[in-house]
């Protein structure tokens, strides 16, 4: 369910919409019907405030905030551009910590700037040797290099993001490759559909999309102010995870506490069959189990005790397993007709964390006190930690043996 429906009421549908399409753009299928979706690393939201919120889309591709070197030399727009992407700065090398040149002649000085000038151009030979269309490096890329790049019709992009280049990487399907003399054709991008830098408000943004089967996406979010932008975000990520976990594990579970009050019967009825003492686990679980249907009657403002006694009565005998609270209404409701579901590996891992927190609690067996306790007047020193005995400690936090 989305948050803030005062400020998004309506923007249901796109949400979701945005949520599916950027979630099975960046699912890899691993093989034995396993899937994995990183939405972290792949699936990036870039917020540009202006439009409206239907404006917003997902691009099959990368967009990010950078413009090319030289803007007037190189080119902002081609189509099935050839890109390569590298890790390492296309500049001379400077010196480590300090570094002394002793000149003795004055054509000496002239020879240094020539190694350095013909250092830069042999990286620049070695690149233009694949023909590209596009560089991209994450370090610095110097005048010289640009105009050796641009002269030959190649753009350029600098000081670029290692996120951001790892995504350009997934999406074109090219390699990053940390030093220009190991450069391969294998290592060149050709995936992409259109390279082009677009002006945006005041800010130039760089999109590299149409790509043929992108492993990344950019979700790009549009609104009138930065606050509904970060809340739309917030809504979407929440969005997006559970898309991930429908894509991952397919299984749905009824919703509205209906799931709960299920089990609970069932450990009812299992506690019935159980003689003595370990009985009292099942029903103590069955207990627990019912905080959900309550919390959520107690929300709706019904009548917390005829809700739960007329849903207890329903799942008593074990056949009404789909009927549920409407969080809206409080109604008593089948959830599979109103299409209200929980996500099944999140309310086992929820299942799964509350009987093991449970088990660490049980296990305590003394508490000690961390308060100070208060010295007598003209005492001296700090009073030694003490094991709190059954007086000192408060009848709610003693657990029962």
């Amino acid at each position: 369910m989305l948050r803030g429906q005062s400020i998004l009421e309506g923007a249901g549908n796109i949400m979701n919409d945005l949520a599916i399409d950027a979630t099975t753009t960046v699912g890899v299928d691993l093989g034995n019907g396993l899937r994995e979706v990183d939405i972290k690393k792949y699936a990036k939201v870039e917020k540009v405030p202006g439009g409206q919120l239907e404006d917003s889309n997902v691009l099959r591709g990368v967009m990010i905030n950078k413009d090319v070197v030289a803007p007037g030399k190189m080119r902002r727009r081609i189509v099935n551009p050839r890109i390569i992407l590298l890790d390492c700065p296309l500049e001379y090398k400077k010196g480590e910590n300090m570094t002394n040149a002793e000149l003795i002649r004055e054509e000496d000085w002239g020879i240094l700037l020539k190694l350095e000038e013909e250092y830069i151009e042999k990286i620049c030979v070695q690149i233009l040797s694949f023909k590209p269309d596009l560089v991209i490096t994450e370090k610095g890329l110097s005048d010289l290099a640009a105009h050796y790049l641009s002269k030959a019709g190649v753009s350029a992009i600098r000081r670029l993001r290692k996120t951001d280049n790892n995504r350009i990487a997934k999406a074109c399907g090219a390699t990053v490759v940390n030093r220009p003399e190991e450069l391969q054709e294998s290592d060149v991008g050709t995936g992409a559909g259109l390279f082009e830098v677009k002006k945006i408000g005041d800010e130039y943004f760089t999109f590299i999309v149409d790509c043929k089967d992108p492993k990344a996406c950019t979700v790009l979010l549009r609104g009138a102010s930065k606050d509904l932008l970060n809340e739309v975000e917030r809504n979407l990520q929440d969005a997006m995870s559970v898309a991930r976990n429908m894509i991952k594990n397919p299984k749905l579970v009824p919703g509205g506490g209906a799931t709960e009050l299920t089990v609970s019967a069932t450990l009812k009825q299992k506690s019935s069959t159980v003689e003595g003492i370990d009985k009292w686990p099942y029903e103590a679980v069955a207990l627990a189990f019912e905080a959900i249907p309550r919390t959520l009657a107690q929300n709706c403002g019904v009548n917390v005790i005829r809700t739960m006694t007329a849903l207890q009565a329903k799942h008593a005998n074990g056949e009404n397993v789909w009927t549920g609270i409407d969080g809206n209404t409080g109604a008593i409701t089948d959830m599979k007709e109103r299409g209200i579901w929980d996500a099944y590996n999140v309310k086992a891992q929820t299942f799964k964390t509350a009987i093991e927190a449970a088990c660490m609690l049980l296990r305590i067996d003394d508490v000690v006190s961390g308060i100070k306790k208060k010295q007598a007047p003209g005492g001296s020193g700090p009073a030694k930690p003490q094991v709190e005995d059954d007086k000192d400690v408060d009848s709610e936090q003693m657990i029962p043996e």
